[in-house]
């Protein structure tokens, strides 16, 4: 009985600890913007968790979701802090969870990118994207990988914030499942594959689209 204890000790005890990954979808929490084209971030996680099976539930800075893909363990979390101050719970989900930059994707709206495409990045400026820039501000570094989905510049001069806190339009709901299903498969394939693949399939069917 006892050796049979020891055993089992030990076989759990060699077990290797599962790699997590912090997914971090950029938005403002509350239904007034939940389809605006500045939450494209939130929506991508949400897409992401439902293809994983995993729902949200209210925790600290975050509505986070927890699940498992391929042998690694994922930290999806869609910040309530505003997306101005959206590097407070980034920065506090990495802590808890022991979570290294390198494993951190951060997924955010781009104006620079056209609608439909997306981009993954290792590091980089915030772009003017201000969930970006506190997140820059708050870890210290801008090194840290980002996926970026494009939407577009149709705007006039003065309207940016009326454009970005504006609805998709009928046209771009009707390809928005398409661009969440990319990003999806973009995060799943950085978190088992690596950055660098990623930015590999993914960079270019982004700019063939």
């Amino acid at each position: 009985m006892i050796s049979r204890l020891i055993r089992l000790f030990l076989r759990k005890d060699d077990t290797p600890p599962m790699d997590k990954f912090l997914i971090a979808g950029l938005g403002n929490p509350g239904p007034q913007y939940k389809y605006t084209r500045h939450n494209a971030g939130f929506l991508a996680a949400d897409t992401l968790a439902e293809r994983l099976g995993a729902d949200f539930k209210p925790d600290r800075y975050a509505e986070v979701a927890k699940a498992r893909h391929r042998g690694k363990q994922l930290i999806i979390i869609k910040p309530q802090t505003y997306m101005n101050l959206s590097g407070k719970a980034v920065r506090y989900w990495l802590q808890k969870e022991k979570i290294p930059l390198e494993r951190l994707l951060v997924i955010a709206d781009d104006l620079n990118l056209p609608f439909g495409r997306i981009r993954l990045r290792a590091k980089g400026s915030h772009g003017g994207h201000n969930g970006l820039r506190h997140i820059i501000e708050t870890l210290g570094t801008d090194a840290f990988p980002r996926l970026r989905i494009g939407i577009g510049k149709n705007f006039r001069p003065g309207e940016q914030v009326d454009y970005v806190l504006g609805k998709w339009t009928e046209e771009e709901i009707k390809r928005l499942p398409d661009i969440l299903d990319r990003a999806a498969e973009a995060a799943l394939t950085f978190v088992t594959r690596g950055l660098q693949e990623a930015m590999t399939r993914f960079n270019k069917k982004a700019d063939e689209s």
